[in-house]
């Protein structure tokens, strides 16, 4: 069975960019422990757009939604332990998704 893979497309405006790395940031290590978890990256755009992307490779389409379901949810629900909620930093949220069918990495002699 393929991984899937989910990027979360978030329009952010460019005053609030440094806020929603640093969110991420602050969040380091709560994804990694998850069942199936296998690829997290924090994408910042470089020119001709205000969309991040945030890419998520998980070994099922149930891993991630078992994620989603619990602890992604309760994270953003509290915004952070004993934080007041936050007001969101991007404007906007698309969930792109999509299943590997092929990959490769650098080649080892």
């Amino acid at each position: 069975m393929p991984s899937v893979v989910k990027i979360n497309v978030l329009t952010v405006p460019e005053e609030q960019r440094e806020v929603l790395e640093k969110r991420f940031a602050s969040r380091a290590g709560a994804v990694e422990s998850s069942d199936g978890f296998e690829w997290f990256e924090l994408l910042r755009p470089v020119e001709g757009t205000d969309q991040y992307l945030v890419y998520t490779r998980w070994r099922s389409e149930e891993d991630f939604q078992a994620w989603m379901e619990g602890p992604m949810k309760a994270a953003h629900q509290r915004g952070g332990e004993g934080a007041p909620q936050q007001k969101p930093a991007a404007s906007g949220s698309t969930l792109w998704s999509f299943e590997v069918v092929q990959q490769t990495g650098p080649k080892r002699d």
